[in-house]
């Protein structure tokens, strides 16, 4: 996962946050950089996410595994990020959402990606619904 998420990576910086493969035409896909919960590093991962209104919304589906992705445990310890959006860079601060609003977002999500309703039904954790609020510069 880590080469696929590197080569994500590279193209959407290097296409304007546009990348081809399985995010073909998707224009909500956004690289986050988290701080490591153990490591202390900065990780970055590409992700979709759902819009709404000023805030982007992210799903911790892990692809319907059963653990929570580690990205999502890394915003747990820090809840600060960086946000690559497009060409825009800036600092965002994890709001971590409960229901009804989580539900509401995640069916959005599914709206957008069908796929997720699969990952929802291959585990029977919660899947988490993160806020991600733009932090003033």
């Amino acid at each position: 996962m880590n080469a696929f998420n590197e080569q994500v990576i590279a193209e959407f910086r290097a296409n304007n946050g546009q990348v081809g493969g399985p995010f073909e035409g998707r224009t909500n896909m956004v690289l986050i950089t988290t701080t490591g919960a153990k490591s202390g590093r900065p990780t970055t991962n590409p992700l979709v996410y759902v819009p709404d209104t000023d805030r982007i919304i992210l799903i911790a589906s892990n692809g319907g595994a059963d653990k929570h992705p580690a990205w999502y445990h890394n915003l747990r310890a820090n809840p600060e990020l960086t946000v690559e959006l497009g060409t825009e860079t800036y600092v965002g601060k994890a709001e971590f959402l409960t229901d009804p609003e989580a539900s509401d977002l995640y069916a959005r999500m599914i709206d957008l990606m069908p796929v997720f309703a699969d990952y929802r039904a291959k585990t029977t954790r919660q899947i988490p619904v993160i806020a991600i609020h733009r932090q003033p510069a």
